[in-house]
């Protein structure tokens, strides 16, 4: 039995403002705003985006996610529901614990990707950045599971740094005790929520999952509790910074949902995009799940088009095109969010690049990247293409595992 629940409003074109915009809206000295499904959110709070950028870095920043959709599924079948939807599976997700994971196509390549939460037996919270619900909903038939579009109900919060564990601990002391990506209960100022310690920063953080109508009172009781600590809200601007140095992919930028791209081409598979660690025991795993066949040949067959990795970019190098050129190398700490091209040295093309950021806290010019599977090893040579007067230029770049800031603290 499927419960359809529809929210009009998640699905209007109205732009809609998150349950916490009457505090980040106070907060926000730019007026600079980006439309995240639908609703307001914040690019930067302040004229300086790094500013933002270092507070998480270096004691810890506030986010509003959420915009993110949402979708409560519970049931006695839902974890067998979701074992038969979702790539990874689902059963080693325990209850008190939250999963990274994935949906693919029958085809095998990549719908897109979540966070799936597991506060209690039979109940999950699944979230994704694009609507997902007639695709699972769709997909129930006569298992006793019921799916539910909470995106509008559940305000969320993240706080990410390497201070959050001390500064949300004295609110609620059970997340001094929960795993990387565990999950607890507690409240904040008298209001019951629900905390992950899950993020998209790459760093050590918690995100906050609370009623709507309870929102504000959760805002400003953290707030107050943070002043004094070096605690900033910081917006997209910075987020997108962040997640970089962290290797975490964007939909829409380092990869396309296999429902809207035009041709194989725009699509990936898990593999591909180097989740295989999810798929380390699937020869013990005897689920059925939508894409698995597929999943089997290309791993068998080894027919994975790209690796994605990590791109360093020679210093030496980058600095000696400008210098010829008669210009300071920039040092931009702005994300590039479009394909620049990647060749090996005989400067025949073996993949692109689709972040590309200078890291201040790396120092170092980055990139996500695919390459070609014979080009993943770390370490190895690419030269990477880009725009100096107008005219293409290439510098040296060596390959690097994903993430490239990957501090001890975010999961100890």
């Amino acid at each position: 039995m499927a419960t359809l629940v529809t929210d009009v409003g998640s699905s209007s074109g109205a732009i809609r403002t998150s349950p916490f915009h009457e505090r980040t809206s106070a907060l926000n000295q730019t007026e600079l705003w980006s439309h995240w499904s639908n609703y307001l959110a914040a690019d930067r709070y302040q004229l300086s985006d790094k500013a933002e950028y270092f507070a998480v870095r270096d004691a810890a920043g506030v986010f509003d996610s959420s915009p993110l959709f949402k979708y409560r599924i519970t049931g006695r079948d839902a974890e067998a529901f979701l074992a038969g939807m979702l790539a990874r599976d689902v059963r080693t997700c325990l209850a008190g614990q939250a999963q990274y994971t994935c949906w693919l196509d029958d085809r095998g390549f990549v719908v897109e990707d979540g966070v799936v939460l597991h506060p209690k037996p039979d109940e999950y919270l699944l979230t994704s950045a694009e609507p997902n619900f007639a695709w699972f909903a769709d997909r129930i038939g006569r298992l006793e599971v019921v799916i539910e579009e909470v995106s509008d109900d559940v305000a969320t919060l993240a706080l990410q740094g390497p201070r959050s564990r001390d500064l949300l601990g004295r609110l609620v002391p059970q997340v001094q005790q929960v795993p990387y990506f565990g999950v607890t209960a507690g409240e904040i100022g008298g209001s019951a929520v629900t905390v992950s310690r899950t993020g998209y920063t790459g760093d050590l953080g918690y995100e906050i999952w609370t009623d709507a109508a309870d929102a504000l009172r959760v805002w400003d009781v953290l707030w107050e509790s943070v002043e004094g600590h070096g605690v900033q809200a910081f917006g997209l601007d910075a987020l997108s910074m962040l997640r970089i140095e962290a290797g975490l992919l964007l939909l829409d930028v380092d990869f396309e949902s296999s429902r809207y791209a035009w041709n194989d081409a725009h699509r990936s598979t898990p593999i591909e995009l180097g989740w295989s660690w999810m798929f380390r025991d699937l020869k013990n795993d005897d689920r059925a799940f939508v894409g698995r066949r597929a999943l089997e040949r290309e791993m068998a067959g080894k027919t994975s088009r790209w690796a994605m990795r990590g791109l360093v970019v020679d210093w030496r190098d980058y600095d000696r095109v400008y210098d010829e050129a008669g210009l300071i190398p920039p040092k931009e700490h702005t994300p590039v969010l479009e394909d620049w091209m990647v060749y090996d040295e005989a400067y025949q093309r073996v993949g692109y690049a689709t972040s590309f950021m200078y890291s201040p806290v790396l120092q170092r010019h980055i990139a996500i990247a695919r390459v070609g599977p014979s080009f993943a090893k770390p370490g190895t040579t690419v030269r990477l293409e880009f725009t100096v007067d107008h005219h293409y230029e290439q510098v040296a770049a060596h390959v690097a595992r994903l993430p490239l800031f990957n501090p001890e603290r975010k999961a100890a």
